[in-house]
């Protein structure tokens, strides 16, 4: 796609004005990293304050007495009994159990629910929700209103609460309605990190003058989609498209935690969203294949797409996301491997240019999170 055609979040002229290295994302032209670097830019969020430009997510405002119920119908995750000011992630599921995408959603109050969902599905997520509760209740695009930014790492509140003091008062996963500069905003104490910190959704024709202002803080560096990449590899967090798709299950993806108790077999609104007994028969019986966690076992960073195998050299399993972490000080992995090999420490490798590198089995994250939990 020449950059001709591809789309530009509204703080594209600000990127290019802080002198970012461009690349298209999800049909974006976006920013992969600043003169600082993906390593410094990486240590920066983890040590003060990072702020992210994620205005090529897609949000989308869900309106109606039914729409909580609507939602349920779509995802395994209680929307219904989802707190006033408190969102969750979840997952839609295709008839298979597959992923469709994984989103966000939380709960305005007033019958409104609002939802994040990925770049690169969110035309297709639109469509899917049209078709499928489109009848039940209003289903309503953001993307060409709204702007996205996160502000990421341990003095990302101490930076917010000069905008809005009430910020201290949230905890992870809360979600409010912010005046921030004189300007209706949604803010939710989360992110893609494993840092403490803030996504805030600004009004497009506002999101210079906020990002400008939180950029002007001492603490707070502008932080590019590399080490956004390595900082949610780090967290152990998943990226769609990579470590999990439409042939991934939640068991397979080791999401079971995101299945609301609820919505489980057992739950009091058992099941009810696509492919919802084959994930039941899963969680039962087990899979074939699980994600893990990587470490290989010398200085050779194992990237997406890599075979992994057993000591007789038979594939047993693919790395789905690699690369370096920065604050881990060395190599990391996510990958599917066969079952009889996902036990901790256990020992396999991964073919890299034909050499074999030594792996172990990791749990996750690989560094500690951080959210602030009250």
């Amino acid at each position: 796609m020449s950059t001709e055609t591809l789309l530009k979040t509204p703080l594209h002229a600000l990127h290019l004005e802080l002198g970012a290295r461009m690349v298209p994302f999800a049909g974006y032209d976006m920013p992969v990293q600043y003169p600082l670097g993906v390593m410094k830019e990486h240590l920066h969020t983890r040590e003060l304050a990072g702020l992210f430009d994620v205005s090529h997510m897609g949000q989308i405002r869900l309106t109606g007495a039914n729409a909580a119920k609507a939602l349920e119908t779509l995802v395994p995750v209680d929307i219904i009994d989802l707190p006033v000011g408190m969102q969750r992630y979840a997952m839609f599921t295709n008839d298979q159990g597959g992923i469709l995408d994984d989103l966000m959603v939380a709960n305005l109050g007033n019958d409104e629910l609002f939802l994040v969902v990925n770049a690169a599905c969110k035309d297709q997520d639109l469509a899917h929700l049209r078709a499928r509760i489109g009848d039940q209740c209003t289903v309503e695009p953001l993307f060409e209103e709204r702007a996205l930014l996160a502000l990421q790492g341990p003095a990302a509140v101490k930076v917010l609460a000069r905008l809005a003091p009430e910020v201290t008062r949230m905890t992870f996963m809360q979600f409010a309605a912010l005046r921030l500069l004189g300007v209706d905003c949604y803010v939710s104490r989360s992110g893609y990190t494993g840092e403490d910190g803030f996504e805030i959704s600004v009004p497009a024709a506002s999101a210079e003058t906020l990002a400008r202002s939180l950029l002007a803080e001492s603490e707070v560096q502008a932080i590019g989609l590399g080490a956004r990449d390595s900082l949610r590899l780090e967290a152990g967090l998943c990226l769609y498209g990579h470590d999990m798709n439409t042939d991934t299950t939640p068991i397979e993806a080791n999401l079971l935690w995101a299945i609301s108790k609820a919505r489980r077999a057992d739950g009091a609104r058992a099941g009810g969203f696509p492919g919802a007994d084959r994930i039941f028969a899963q969680q039962q019986t087990g899979v074939s294949r699980k994600r893990v966690g990587l470490l290989p076992q010398e200085r050779t960073p194992v990237r997406e797409g890599a075979e992994i195998v057993d000591a007789d050299g038979s594939v047993i399993g693919r790395v789905c996301s690699g690369g370096f972490g920065p604050s881990l000080g060395g190599p990391l992995a996510m990958g599917y491997l066969d079952s009889a090999f996902t036990a901790l420490d256990t020992p396999v490798s991964a073919l890299v240019r034909g050499k074999r590198v030594a792996l172990r089995v990791s749990k996750m994250p690989f560094v500690p999170q951080r959210y602030y939990r009250g």
